[in-house]
């Protein structure tokens, strides 16, 4: 049976994911949503078609790692589409911040990340999909948010060396850079209204477009998916100039 794993379902984009994946890819028998709120994914759960299995895990710890790993091996399962889009930031100085918000954010985006997408690939085959929810913070280092920009920074790394490592094997790796969404990250992050005039201004992405863009680029094979034209702008500009100039034009 065909399966599609989301991390970070509960919510926002990953919500969207699991809602698209349902909508757009009759290939997909069974959906996996995994994220710590159980009640959460099963209210999700009743909003999708498809069979779903509801995984209330912590991925940043062993033993819900184990017990992934554990379902992975009882059910035999063939893998199709693997979303790593569990993921947390803040917003403020480094120097001020939170030693175990730092740490936490490197734990979940970037260490849980890497794992899960070890623990899942011997259960993937030709024409698998990995989509790892990385962010246009990825672009440039940014002010204010030096940890979360270093992760995401990491994501594109790392999506782009496994694409090129797991092209032998059929298995497409697609890195997706959204803006800011109205979704929980914004308030988790502390980004509130009238906290960052960057954030106060940029314009926003929608959640289930640029989930179901992302479930297209990455069916075409695409690398890196970056929504809206004022983005795709930023990335270029990125390309171009050093990056000391790219964080005073940011700012935060």
């Amino acid at each position: 049976m065909k399966i599609a794993v989301i991390t970070g379902a509960s919510s926002g984009l990953g919500e969207q994911f699991a809602l698209k994946i349902d909508a757009l890819r009759p290939e997909i028998k069974e959906i996996w949503i995994i994220a710590r709120r159980k009640d959460k994914l099963l209210q999700l759960s009743e909003k999708i078609n498809k069979k779903v299995r509801v995984l209330a895990l912590d991925i940043t710890k062993d033993e819900c790692l184990q017990e992934y790993t554990k379902h992975l091996r009882e059910t035999n399962a063939e893998v199709k589409i693997l979303i790593n889009n569990a993921g947390f930031g803040k917003l403020g100085d480094f120097d001020t911040a939170s030693a175990h918000d730092s740490a936490g954010m490197v734990r979940l985006n970037c260490e849980a990340l890497t794992v899960m997408t070890s623990l899942t690939l011997p259960f993937m085959s030709k024409g698998g999909e990995i989509l790892n929810s990385c962010s246009i913070a990825s672009f440039a280092p940014n002010t204010r948010m030096a940890v979360y920009s270093s992760t995401k920074a990491y994501v594109m790394s790392f999506s782009r060396a496994l694409r090129s490592e797991l092209k032998k094997r059929g298995i497409n790796v697609l890195a997706l850079c959204p803006g800011p969404m109205d979704t929980e990250f914004l308030s988790l992050a502390g980004i509130e209204k009238g906290t960052s005039h960057t954030f106060d201004t940029l314009p926003r992405v929608n959640p289930a477009l640029m989930a179901e863009k992302s479930l297209k680029a990455s069916k075409k094979k695409k690398a890196v998916y970056t929504n809206r034209i004022f983005y795709k702008f930023y990335r270029i500009l990125a390309k171009l100039l050093p990056h000391s100039l790219v964080m005073k034009l940011a700012g935060t």
